[in-house]
């Protein structure tokens, strides 16, 4: 994502409920479990601290990791980075599975199924999972968003540990059994979140912005579904979409930690080796460009007017990604120190809230400008908006602004990579979108390589102020 917390892509924009097994035993982890993750408590803060120490020494020369690339014979794509500093293993396996796939009659699909993989594997019940990777300290996370299903895995990296984790890991990847009980219980737990955020302003306008700026595109219904799909599909939907898109030609995984090449050469095989080939899906239709401007309105009684402005916006290989990132920190993605946040909140006092970025996605992804103010102010800052945003798109920053923002993101890139956890993260990235091996080697000189008018012109170009969708939720009048 081209906010100035860096990309988190798809794994930010909808990551379904944790399970609660999934939560028992990530909890009980943290709190010792066996007394693996006591053992290295200690050892965790010193590493941090030595690598903020070796951050601040090293500055914006830090070399990248290293990344070793292969493929499987049924054409899974695997991606490691060798890290010894912790006896850890950090292994992150993504799928193009996300809601993109849902059948239009059945939103919702995708997402249910990423959660109901835990729910049983073979002969294992979700209790098994769940005990059998607590009793290691091992912890196990799924996520599930517009573009990609995705689960990670967390274990020391000895044998005694990893090998039971990376099981049961395998088990429920190739083998989920779907029964169902957990069906019925994880249905009942997805429409009471469906409850939940029609309550929440904040929910709404997400949702209805999407809606407004993606119209039929796969892009435009939430990663969570509706009460039409949830209600309406069964086991065999579920069955059928792991089936289809749960293969190796649709499959990434990412690992890295205190293992040898060879080792994860072998865990990769163990983990995706056994799905079958597949082929990969058909490609996302393109997303159109809105005709032009949208106003949509939703009634709300809450004391605060959530509007969110935007236009679908670029995409993961989009030559102008780095222009586009850094001219939005100053636009709207640093906080404090951007123009919206300056215009809107610190000058005028007008907003609670404003902030803007891009999300990335394997088709054109969302630019959002958002902010919360008082229902008596909402025409004033739009306005503001509305001409901050020409000033930048008719001038671009200035040389102090762009210098603040290059010396911010390559000075805190380090730190955004500096746990296995981030590197898998963006391996995952890099393979799911087919980025160059050197992404992490070229982010700083592409940062400190970013001019003015490249600014400029990268945003004239992708942002079309005429031609942008409004989302208002909040008492009317």
């Amino acid at each position: 994502m081209l906010t100035n917390a860096f990309p988190k892509s798809d794994f930010q924009q909808s990551v379904s409920p944790v399970h609660r097994r999934t939560a028992l035993f990530a909890s009980r982890a943290e709190k010792g479990g066996d007394g693996c993750f006591q053992r290295f408590s200690g050892m965790l803060w010193q590493v941090s601290w030595l690598a903020l120490s070796w951050v601040l020494l090293a500055g914006t020369a830090a070399a990248a990791p290293v990344i070793e690339h292969w493929s499987l014979a049924n054409g899974a794509r695997a991606y490691f980075v060798h890290s010894p500093t912790l006896p850890m293993v950090q292994i992150k396996a993504v799928f193009d599975a996300g809601s993109a796939r849902d059948p239009r009659d059945k939103h919702g699909l995708a997402c249910l199924t990423n959660t109901m993989l835990k729910e049983g594997a073979g002969a294992l019940s979700a209790d098994d999972i769940a005990d059998r990777l607590d009793s290691v300290g091992a912890q196990l996370h799924s996520g599930c968003g517009r573009d990609m299903s995705s689960f990670d895995l967390r274990s020391l990296s000895g044998a005694r540990a990893l090998r039971p984790a990376l099981e049961v890991f395998a088990e429920f990847l190739a083998k989920p059994s779907f029964p169902g009980d957990g069906l019925e219980r994880e249905r009942k737990r997805a429409l009471l979140a469906l409850q939940h955020d029609a309550q929440s302003p904040g929910a709404i306008v997400r949702k209805a912005f999407h809606r407004a700026i993606y119209g039929d595109h796969p892009y435009a219904h939430d990663p969570r579904g509706n009460e039409t799909g949830l209600t309406t599909l069964d086991r065999v939907d579920l069955v059928r979409h792991h089936r289809r898109y749960y293969v190796g030609a649709n499959a990434v995984l990412a690992l890295v930690g205190d293992i040898s090449l060879r080792r994860a050469r072998a865990i990769a095989r163990q983990l995706l080796g056994g799905l079958a080939a597949g082929v990969p899906p058909a490609p996302l239709p393109p997303v159109a460009q809105l005709a032009k401007s949208r106003l949509r309105t939703v009634a709300f009684p809450s004391s605060q007017t959530h509007i969110r402005v935007g236009q679908p916006g670029i995409r993961y290989d989009d030559p102008d990604y780095f222009a586009l990132y850094v001219g939005n920190y100053i636009l709207g993605g640093g906080g404090m120190v951007s123009r919206l946040y300056d215009e809107v909140r610190a000058q005028r006092g007008l907003a609670y809230s404003t902030y803007s970025y891009f999300t990335p996605l394997r088709r054109k992804g969302p630019f959002t400008i958002g902010l919360q103010t008082k229902r008596s102010q909402r025409r004033q800052v739009l306005k503001l908006v509305e001409t901050t945003l020409g000033r930048f798109l008719m001038f671009g920053p200035n040389a102090a602004e762009l210098r603040a923002a290059q010396k911010h993101l390559t000075g805190g890139f380090p730190l955004r990579i500096d746990s296995n956890r981030d590197i898998a993260r963006y391996l995952a990235i890099i393979g799911f979108y087919e980025l160059p091996l050197t992404y992490l080697d070229d982010f700083i000189p592409k940062v400190e390589g970013v001019t003015i008018e490249q600014v400029r012109e990268a945003f004239r170009r992708r942002v079309h102020p005429r031609k942008l969708a409004t989302v208002i939720v909040g008492e009317q009048g």
